[in-house]
């Protein structure tokens, strides 16, 4: 549903943010999510820090989006 939404969302933000998304389970998202503390999914990040552990509004994310 995140997915969807920031699919949605994005191309309102020009290129100011880009989507890019990390298999969990993955050897390498295992790692990345090890380092970054991620314990549910999905959790979204911005600039490596975690913004949303669990899908937030469309509203709460387009107003986080607004804050950068």
């Amino acid at each position: 549903m995140l997915k969807h939404m920031l699919e949605e969302i994005l191309p309102q933000f020009g290129d100011k943010f880009e989507l890019k998304r990390s298999l969990a389970n993955s050897p390498l998202g295992m790692i990345r999510t090890m380092k970054l503390g991620i314990h549910a999914v999905p959790t979204m990040l911005i600039d490596n820090k975690i913004v949303f552990r669990n899908t937030p509004s469309r509203e709460e994310l387009i107003n986080q989006l607004n804050s950068y």
